[in-house]
């Protein structure tokens, strides 16, 4: 281990006010690698997503462990970094693009550790700046070859499908329609499905319907498809068809659009609506009913402010909250007719609409001039946890699904 005494309690000291602002880290360097992201591609990907929060911490940890210990540190490069190469590799993220993130993070941390220098001597500083280069060094070279062994693993044709697809998906990389055995001139549908046989399903649909398909694994029980066609496809057949599958899977569907462009929209879309269906656990979930919530999910203020606007003067009405709030749902069901939602919860039309003015009472407005937020609001309660929607301190928890990949 190199340096004297001194030096090393300068690093340590060092060492140790980084890993106070250490959230603060991970945290920049989270929002640098998804400013990095082409597209919002892995939108609903909640393994990649957590392993990418997982490897971010670790590596850092790893960096502030190599400052503190000097160069002579030598230990192996976590095995989160590892797994999350070889998911990068899968998911056909290239490999520039994942060394460029880690290059990134190694100068946000420089920035952090120039912020933090205090009393350390020119001559330690020197010493940590070429300790954290050495640091990663390791971390990409070990990162590149995990990254490269998965994408021998994988080969063949099936994974440069996958990477055309990519590709594609990013409209500002340049990528290639032919030999996919696909027509993107037409209309398309597409899916996301998750669970056992998630191919087979596909190809049912696409059997029974008369579709083209194309489709791509993504993980080890996800897959990524599209139906195509000359005519628009009906979203209602497919739901149809979909309806005795088993309850360990699940099927998030976009809208039907037209050419490139659209066969770009209709699977973000579809991610949209695989977000929501992990929240609402349902076997089967349409953009067209899930985007609005979808896109609420991936702002922590929009929750908030749904909650103190929707909800929180719900919660002020004390033991009739609960009813008030299971009015609002059966009403909402029944596309805002009294005499259904009374006859759905078994009381007469007049009580409804007693408790339909009580909740606008409550609101301080009328319901038909916030329908669409209200019914957010009560969907986003019922599909998130009481951590989740209140936080510790009352205040909702940042829920949506970070956007990017690393």
């Amino acid at each position: 281990m190199n340096g004297s005494r001194s030096e090393l309690s300068y690093r340590a000291d060092l060492v140790a006010r980084l890993k106070h602002r250490a959230v603060e880290i991970e945290t920049a360097i989270l929002a640098h690698v998804h400013s990095l992201s082409a597209s919002n591609a892995f939108v609903g990907d909640d393994e990649y997503m957590a392993g990418l929060r997982v490897a971010v911490r670790d590596v850092v940890d790893y960096s502030l462990i190599g400052i503190e210990l000097g160069e002579g540190w030598e230990e192996p490069v976590p095995s989160s970094a590892l797994l999350q190469a070889r998911r990068a590799a899968r998911s056909a993220v290239g490999i520039e693009t994942v060394l460029r993130r880690y290059a990134g993070g190694e100068r946000l941390l420089a920035e952090f550790i120039v912020e933090e220098l205090g009393d350390l001597p020119a001559q330690a500083l020197r010493q940590v700046m070429e300790t954290q280069r050495i640091q990663l060094d390791r971390v990409m070279a070990a990162v590149a070859a995990a990254y490269t062994r998965e994408q021998d693993r994988r080969g063949g044709l099936s994974g440069r499908v996958e990477s055309r697809v990519q590709r594609l998906l990013a409209a500002d990389q340049p990528g290639s329609v032919e030999d996919l055995g696909y027509d993107f001139d037409g209309w398309h549908l597409g899916l996301v499905v998750a669970g056992p046989g998630a191919q087979l399903i596909v190809k049912s649909l696409a059997d029974e319907l008369d579709r083209q398909v194309l489709a791509v694994p993504h993980g080890d029980a996800t897959v990524w498809a599209w139906l195509g066609g000359r005519l628009p496809p009906i979203v209602d057949e497919v739901e149809q068809m979909l309806s005795g599958l088993r309850p360990e899977t699940s099927v998030a569907v976009g809208e039907p659009r037209e050419q490139l462009d659209g066969w770009r929209l209709t699977h973000h879309e579809a991610l949209a609506a695989f977000e929501v269906m992990l929240r609402l656990a349902q076997p089967f979930t349409r953009a067209r009913d899930a985007v609005l919530l979808a896109a609420v999910l991936r702002d922590e203020d929009l929750t908030r402010a749904l909650r103190e606007t929707y909800i929180a003067p719900l919660d002020q009405l004390g033991g009739s909250s609960a009813v008030l709030r299971e009015t609002l749902r059966a009403y909402f069901a029944s596309g805002c007719n009294a005499v259904t939602t009374a006859a759905a919860l078994g009381v007469n039309r007049h009580t409804v609409q007693r408790r339909l003015r009580k909740v606008e009472e409550a609101l301080g407005c009328y319901l038909h001039t916030c329908h669409a937020e209200l019914e957010v609001a009560l969907t986003l309660e019922k599909a998130l946890s009481a951590t989740d929607w209140r936080g510790e301190g009352g205040a909702p928890q940042h829920i949506g699904i970070a956007r990017g990949q690393g």
